[in-house]
């Protein structure tokens, strides 16, 4: 399926801020983005409300649309939020989950599989996207699927930058597989537990993380 203009737009833009093009505090003007990009300012605004929903950029009233990014602690503090908020997703599914939502996930991990084998952090980012979009929506709780999908959608580009740490596709892959596990084996505990640090930032993962940010300043 070809990607909207404006979702390519926003990964630029995204990339942009994460390697120093665009720092923290800069205006981000829609007639300079769309010259740049040769687009209409329709993709760019797009793209940039995407971007708002990440916590990326902040539309400040009549001064314009700005780079956002959050300090360590505001970043620690909302990855403990989706951990515990996807913990939650595991335990639920697991007395809910279908066999046809099982195969699918496995058909998932096949696809990251694939991306791990090639080393492409794109492909990897979109099946893992598609893995926990579908634990979120077996949990059987509309209210919680569309609270992890919001945070889910915050922390997307810092989630994204995770999986480019040395080492971190094979180790989320593995992880990934224990999730399935869990969930089959109906273990709700376990599945909340796996899950919970599958997605938690904490020790190395985080230090990683801040050294990442850090280092695209």
């Amino acid at each position: 399926m070809e990607r909207k203009r404006s979702d390519i737009i926003a990964d630029t833009i995204e990339g942009l801020i994460f390697d120093g093009t665009f720092p923290d505090g800069a205006r981000l003007d829609e007639v300079q983005l769309a010259e740049r990009f040769e687009v209409s300012r329709t993709p760019v605004r797009e793209a940039l409300q995407r971007l708002a929903l990440s916590g990326l950029t902040e539309q400040i009233p009549r001064r314009g649309v700005f780079v956002r990014q959050p300090g360590p602690v505001e970043l620690l503090e909302m990855f403990e939020v989706m951990a515990e908020l996807e913990a939650v997703c595991a335990r639920l599914a697991t007395a809910r989950i279908s066999d046809q939502a099982l195969a699918q996930l496995d058909a998932i991990n096949a696809e990251c599989a694939l991306a791990v084998a090639a080393q492409d952090h794109g492909a990897y980012y979109s099946a893992n996207e598609r893995f926990h979009a579908l634990i979120y929506a077996q949990s059987g709780n509309a209210f919680l699927e569309q609270e992890a999908k919001r945070l889910q959608r915050r922390l997307q580009p810092f989630r994204r930058m995770q999986l480019r740490a040395r080492g971190r596709l094979q180790q989320s892959m593995s992880e990934h597989e224990e999730v399935v596990k869990t969930l089959a084996a109906q273990d709700g505990a376990r599945a909340a537990d796996v899950m919970r640090a599958h997605v938690a930032v904490q020790g190395e993962k985080f230090h990683r993380l801040v050294g990442m940010l850090k280092a695209a300043e």
